[in-house]
């Protein structure tokens, strides 16, 4: 059996960083995460710091999953073990379909650059609706790792053996076969 050769289609990216203390100009890891996705060919849409507030955040999430110009959303912050770090509770209302592998795979890619500390990491997947959703640490060391190693090579429907795009309905139907 011959596998189709898809062609690259560009996906629309909303960015959240999750912070109290973030701002436009201290956004190192929002900035990488948009240089990123720019670089791998795709669309920042959307972008926002948002504070440490479950109700807001949660209304935030919901907004972008249903808006259908957005495929992905990337977060980062949110996903350590503090009070304030509400990301994975706050979306797992949406979840559809979780993607454990994604924070597995992180976690372990992690080890080898933090040591056990990697632990303290909440880094998830998921899909909500139509939308990928990855959850991510607001350091931008984790936010490259997270981009170089894993994200930018599932976003991309050339990846073989399988990608996340090609399990997307609405990506599916922009895709040429």
């Amino acid at each position: 059996m011959t596998r189709l050769k898809l062609p690259f289609e560009p996906l629309n990216a909303a960015l959240v960083t999750i912070s109290d203390s973030r701002t436009a100009e201290t956004d190192s890891a929002g900035d990488l995460l948009a240089e990123r996705l720019r670089q791998g060919g795709h669309n920042v849409v959307r972008r926002q710091i948002h504070p440490e507030q479950p109700d807001s955040l949660s209304e935030l999430f919901r907004e972008w999953i249903q808006d259908p110009g957005v495929d992905i959303i990337i977060s980062s912050g949110g996903t350590g073990l503090t009070s304030r770090d509400v990301a994975p509770e706050v979306v797992r209302e949406f979840v559809r379909k979780p993607i454990p592998g994604f924070g597995e795979l992180f976690r372990f890619l992690s080890f080898e650059d933090v040591g056990t500390s990697a632990i303290e990491s909440r880094a998830e997947a998921c899909v909500a609706d139509n939308t990928l959703i990855f959850l991510l640490p607001g350091s931008p060391g984790a936010c490259r790792l997270a981009m170089d190693r894993l994200i930018l090579e599932q976003l991309d429907a050339r990846h073989r053996p399988c990608n996340l795009v090609t399990l997307l309905p609405r990506v599916i139907d922009r895709l040429k076969y």
